[in-house]
């Protein structure tokens, strides 16, 4: 089974060189690595190409935003399962790619997730929040949940029977994606329980009250559009949901 995980970078030169590497230390064998770049000018380019044809994509122009990139990232891919890791974050072990690959062969499953470690950006052994999915039900959609989105991990037949990221959102696409998959259109996922992904503080959709103001009604909005009715709560409980992640 190859598996094709995509990077999306914009000026990052601090830290592409991390996830990079965390991607190239993968024990997996078959693994397809494509690199998409909105056109960065401070090295981070230089950075990229200094690992030559051990990126088996590489791209680099101007896009319309990080779904965008995302969607380009999908089109180049020729794994039967598609991943991210942005260029802030690193994956948990050498290991991760593999036991997502074993839990697909094991379950045969069109997705599959686990949990998420947030941490410093300059200090990634100290956790500042720890995300624990757990097995899923259709309904905790209802109640806030949604899978972290650097851990989940889907089929490309998926993105081609049911669309890419939906690029009128500007911080929810992640959330609108997972609730048309998993709770519109009804696809099979299995919860992987292990740390899959280190990511860095510092989301677009948490860096302040404004843009989590915007999140929340873009959550919203996924429900709309996609012809769901959510409970009057649900809007609530999402960001609520973050409060537990906290407790060490």
């Amino acid at each position: 089974m190859k598996i094709s995980i995509v990077t999306i970078v914009y000026n990052n030169r601090e830290t592409i060189a991390d996830a990079i590497e965390s991607v190239l230390n993968q024990t997996y064998p078959d693994i397809e690595y494509i690199i998409v770049d909105g056109n960065s000018n401070d090295g981070t380019v230089e950075v990229i190409k200094s690992y030559g044809s051990r990126i088996s994509k590489f791209v680099s122009e101007k896009d319309k935003g990080l779904y965008d990139a995302i969607n380009k990232g999908i089109g180049l891919a020729t794994g039967e399962v598609i991943g991210l890791l942005h260029s802030d974050d690193i994956f948990f072990s050498n290991e991760t790619i593999t036991h997502v690959a074993d839990a697909f062969k094991e379950f045969n499953t069109d997705s599959i997730y686990g949990d998420l470690l947030y941490v410093k950006k300059d200090d990634i052994s100290k956790v500042v929040r720890n995300w624990v999915s757990g097995c899923y039900k259709r309904e905790n959609f209802l109640f806030g949940w949604m899978p972290p989105h650097p851990s989940f991990y889907l089929k490309k037949a998926c993105y081609q029977k049911y669309g890419l990221y939906n690029t009128d959102f500007k911080s929810a696409a992640d959330y609108e994606l997972m609730l048309r998959y998993l709770f519109k259109y009804k696809i099979s996922t299995a919860y992987l329980p292990e740390i899959l992904v280190r990511m860095r503080v510092g989301g677009k959709s948490n860096v302040t009250l404004k843009n989590r103001v915007i999140a929340n009604n873009e959550d919203n909005k996924a429900w709309r559009i996609n012809g769901l009715e959510p409970k009057f709560y649900t809007r609530f409980l999402k960001p609520l949901r973050k409060l537990v992640q906290y407790i060490k």
